[in-house]
């Protein structure tokens, strides 16, 4: 195999983003028979199978690494036209999907982004994914970019350091007087909890560091609340203790709004920049900006 035919390669793209094969060829101008023809001979050309005939179609592992390919090129195509002056014309936006966990994107990564030059204009894409979940994202080639807590490179991607997010334990006074009175150990294990959603584990990792077992949980009275706004909220209102974000729940205590339940403990997640390989002027200026805005508000 000397390449990879670009007609193919985006064909498969075509594919994906349409969910079916019919759905390609409209978007292609072509018969869905050209479209299987393509897909196939590029599997032959591979020698893997690419496609997972589902409804909607699925990429398998190595049709991720396929799609991805065919993402950077249509980013590389769209970057040379404009650097050409080429239809859609010079000015034309550049858009740039990025995966970001809630909590950076409620505290300090949107004023990271007023920080980018707008020429030519840059639109941001976010896709909102926990951090321990963004780099599945950068491995389908749904975004180019990632905040995540990964340090190990996605293959095609680059790593920097962004820093520590860290997070306080911390509750409503009136709650923390009625259900947070003995060994702060065995009271986060029974005291009504407020947890983002069913992925996120951070209050269940605070209750294992600070018992000394990793196997520990907290109370199985959960309350989901997936919003970051809201679940700092949620915690302020007494629905129950929660791991929040440094930069929210500080003003909170100095209030009294909120009071910390473990004095002097806490927990960091480090955070990374994961982005693709590619040579694109617009996706380094969001990533300096980034690098550049985290070193101020992370530890």
């Amino acid at each position: 195999m000397d390449e990879l035919p670009v007609d193919q390669v985006r064909t498969l793209l075509a594919v994906i983003d349409g969910g079916t094969f019919d759905a390609a060829a409209a978007a292609l101008h072509v018969t869905p028979s050209a479209v299987s023809q393509r897909v196939k001979a590029l599997e032959q050309r591979t020698g893997r199978v690419l496609l997972m005939r589902t409804k909607p179609v699925r990429a398998t592992e190595s049709g991720e690494v396929i799609v991805r390919f065919a993402r950077q090129l249509v980013r590389l195509e769209r970057d040379a036209r404009a650097e050409l002056g080429l239809a859609p014309g010079p000015g034309a936006p550049v858009r740039l999907p990025i995966a970001v966990n809630a909590d950076s994107l409620a505290t300090w990564f949107l004023p990271a982004l007023t920080r980018v030059p707008q020429d030519p204009p840059v639109c941001f894409e976010l896709h909102r994914e926990d951090e321990g979940y963004a780099t599945a994202l950068l491995r389908d080639g749904r975004v180019m970019a990632a905040v995540t807590s990964q340090s190990e490179a996605v293959a095609g991607c680059t790593v920097r350091r962004l820093g520590r997010a860290r997070y306080l334990p911390v509750a409503g006074p009136e709650f923390a007087a009625r259900y947070l009175t003995g060994a702060v150990e065995h009271d986060l294990r029974t005291a009504p909890v407020v947890v983002f959603d069913r992925r996120d584990r951070i209050q269940d990792r605070f209750v294992g560091m600070v018992t000394g077992n990793e196997g520990a949980r907290a109370s199985e009275v959960r309350h989901y609340v997936p919003t970051s706004e809201g679940f700092c909220d949620a915690a302020v209102a007494g629905l129950g203790w929660a791991m929040v974000p440094e930069a929210q729940a500080g003003p909170l205590v100095e209030e009294g709004r909120l009071v910390l339940i473990a004095p002097g403990r806490k927990l960091d997640v480090p955070l990374y920049w994961q982005q693709w390989k590619l040579d694109s002027p617009a996706l380094s200026r969001v990533a300096a900006a980034i690098v550049e805005a985290a070193a101020g508000a992370l530890r």
